[in-house]
């Protein structure tokens, strides 16, 4: 099947993980991430065929709760939400053509701004070495978990095992290659989501 015509916008993209497999089966994928693209200020092609979206949970995720109140206090939700609100935004402009679209972000407090999400997992139910709750929000046919795939997680803040970066993907500042690493998906969740979401 030729699926040359069909556009993935991979917003918040980084390493491109989620995407990976759509990329691997010859859909036109494009990962609309900083430095060279901004979710607030892109304009999306015509006939997106779907969106996946993940922007950063740093103001959002449980793990960050007791800097919640300081976060809403300096802007730096208000900064945060305005990157959420901007994928929501693309993606009600490139309905109603969208097949599937799919906003990702850990168990913790973006729900009090966009509603109850769609679907709950933990990343060790798709094989990842370390437990973390996560979220997704959309419109998608949902995965059924077999598992859990990896029955023994760590703590992510405890784990060491992580993905690697991808050959390409330049990053010199150890913290930011480790924040890197957490933000890759276990390769059996991007696979699942495919085969759900064609």
């Amino acid at each position: 099947m030729d699926n040359s015509s069909k556009i993935i916008l991979d917003l918040c993209g980084g390493t491109g993980s989620w995407s990976r497999p759509y990329r691997e089966h010859g859909y036109d994928v494009r990962i609309i991430t900083l430095p060279y693209y901004d979710v607030r200020t892109y304009k999306p092609p015509k006939n997106v065929y779907g969106i996946l979206a993940a922007p950063p949970c740093t103001h959002f995720s449980i793990a960050c709760a007791p800097l919640w109140r300081e976060k809403d206090l300096t802007g730096q939700t208000a900064q945060a939400l305005e990157i959420v609100y901007s994928c929501l935004r693309i993606v009600n402009e490139c309905k109603p053509g969208l097949h599937f679209w799919a906003l990702e972000n850990p168990r913790g407090r973006l729900h009090k701004f966009i509603g109850a999400p769609t679907y709950k997992f933990n990343q060790s139910d798709f094989g990842a070495p370390y437990f973390k709750p996560t979220w997704l929000w959309g419109d998608f046919n949902t995965l059924i978990i077999q598992g859990p795939i990896n029955d023994n997680p760590c703590r992510l803040d405890e784990c060491t095992n992580l993905y690697d970066l991808p050959d390409d993907y330049n990053l010199n500042i150890d913290h930011c290659k480790r924040a890197a690493r957490r933000s890759i998906y276990p390769p059996a969740f991007c696979d699942a989501f495919f085969q759900a979401n064609q």
